[in-house]
């Protein structure tokens, strides 16, 4: 049946709802459980009140079965016309369909083969769906409409409401792990006039109030800091940023990171807090410490190896970086290499050590592995090692070749960070858009000092994917941005999946 004659038969019934007194779309219901808490209850317990969306339906004459489902659990209801009445059994019959969201009031007890029901006194309409649910509820294959229409892949996947529910209970597990540590959350501005803390190419929009160009944050960095100069111990944020970059499975150009800074830590300190602190997390929310990935199993029980970053691409590229001072000494060591970066002739030394990395070095990496020691022109917010002073005191978390969280021992000395400032500015004026410009403001909050700090930024989504075994960071967020929808092809193809499965509707429609 095409979907338009569906959404004329609901319209209908709508209309008979109205006719016998009930309210398609009710302000409120009144339940006692949660299908979650509902779903472990004994037989016997009587005044069950419940509500959720219809997702099966078995109808046997005189006696109905059906399924309420929400985000966390799933029950099996029954009606019966014996227990309802006549009119009442007939109206949820004929008016009532699969998608709808229902309200009962009943009994527990146990089917003939043990299945744990709701037996309804009573029922009560709570909102009407006006279009038929995806293939009876089968997960959607088409990943566009996977994406633009999540909650018809919430409603039909039980794996993607693991996935949500894995990534809403990291989050609770990291925050309470940094509250039990001494961290105080803080929020800090999403509209900045300094693009800064970290290398990344910025959005730019307009603000009309104050009449001057905006950027939206590519990092909380700097004004965390600031909290620390305000005497902050310990701070954190899970922040929405932003990064007008390429896109493929491990980047998005919006994207949630926490960050967090801690006084008087350097990154060794920084290094043995985030192994405890995530081995912790991890097992809180999977059960174990060997997750499974399609690439392999990952094991975080540890400990995590700890390797510099010189000799990780002296080891897979032949190049050692220290030898190379300046860039065009390296763009000559990676044409002898045969190794090719776009657009080589217009990076400074620090990108180009960057794109060398992630070309040879990263993908190589599947195990948790921290990487440690990056150049200092690769780190301009990172404190100098007082032992080698071309290298920083920085490390970065990469499992199964994705950097997902970066940590540094901070630089603090504002006179070292303002000469770091004007290399990268100069760097930007010449045309590298990823390097940082400069940004008195915050130079002007370092001059009113800074104790030692260390501090990191992880990628929430990356995580998450990671754990979860998905491949695409669009599976772990709930509405990532696409591009408009040029004609009707996803109406299409959502019309072609309730033309397909016809049992969806059958009676009811």
């Amino acid at each position: 049946m095409a979907e338009d004659r569906i959404r004329e038969i609901k319209i209908e019934k709508i209309e008979k709802l109205r006719e016998q007194g009930l309210q398609p779309y009710p302000e409120r219901w009144q339940r006692s459980h949660t299908l979650e808490q509902a779903a472990v209850l004994e037989e016997g317990v009587t005044g069950v009140r419940i509500c959720g969306r219809i997702v099966s339906r078995r109808d046997f004459g005189k006696l109905s079965f059906f399924d309420l489902q929400d985000l966390n659990g799933r029950v099996q209801c029954s009606v019966q016309r014996d227990d309802l009445g006549k009119e009442s059994y007939a109206a949820f019959s004929k008016l009532v369909d699969i998608g709808d969201f229902v309200g009962v009031e009943g009994e527990m007890y146990r089917t003939r083969v043990g299945q744990l029901t709701v037996r309804a006194s009573s029922w009560q309409i709570l909102g009407k769906t006006l279009r038929p649910m995806p293939e009876k509820f089968h997960a959607i294959s088409d990943r566009e409409i996977l994406y633009r229409r999540r909650y018809l892949d919430l409603i039909s996947s039980p794996e993607s409401r693991q996935r949500f529910r894995l990534r809403r209970d990291f989050i609770s597990a990291l925050r309470k792990g940094l509250d039990e540590a001494g961290f105080d959350e803080v929020e800090t501005p999403v509209l900045q006039t300094k693009p800064s803390g970290a290398l990344a190419t910025p959005f730019e929009t307009h603000h009309a109030s104050l009449d001057m160009p905006v950027y939206l944050r590519i990092a909380p960095e700097t004004y965390l800091k600031r909290c620390v100069v305000a005497g902050f111990d310990r701070v954190y944020e899970f922040a929405r940023v932003f990064r007008n970059e390429g896109m493929d499975p491990s980047h998005l150009q919006d994207f949630t990171m926490l960050e967090y800074y801690a006084a008087y830590w350097n990154y060794v300190d920084n290094m043995d807090f985030t192994e405890e602190l995530l081995k912790r997390v991890i097992e809180k929310c999977t059960g174990s410490l060997q997750v499974p990935h399609s690439a392999g199993e990952i094991d975080f029980s540890g400990p995590w190896p700890r390797l510099t970053l010189t000799e990780l691409i002296e080891q897979y590229a032949s190049i050692n970086i220290l030898e190379h001072t300046d860039a065009g000494q390296l763009r000559a060591a990676l044409d002898k290499a045969g190794i090719e970066i776009d657009d080589a002739d217009k990076l400074g030394r620090g990108a180009l050590i960057d794109l060398l990395y992630k070309k040879t070095v990263r993908p190589r990496i599947t195990q948790p592995t921290f990487v440690t020691s990056h150049p200092v022109d690769l780190s301009p917010l990172a404190r100098r090692n007082d032992d080698n002073s071309q290298i920083s005191d920085r490390f970065q978390l990469v499992i199964h070749g994705w950097e997902v969280l970066n940590a540094y021992s901070e630089l603090v000395d504002p006179i070292d960070q303002r000469a770091r400032l004007e290399e990268q500015a100069q760097l930007n004026a010449e045309g590298d858009d990823e390097a940082m410009v400069m940004d008195e403001d915050y130079l002007l909050a370092m001059e009113h000092g800074m104790p030692p700090i260390s501090g990191w930024g992880m990628g929430i989504d990356r995580m998450v994917a990671l754990l979860s075994g998905a491949e695409n960071l669009r599976d772990v967020v709930l509405f990532p941005l696409l591009k408009p929808e040029e004609g009707s092809s996803v109406d299409d193809a959502i019309r072609e999946m309730g033309e397909e499965a016809p049992a969806i509707e059958g009676a009811d429609a």
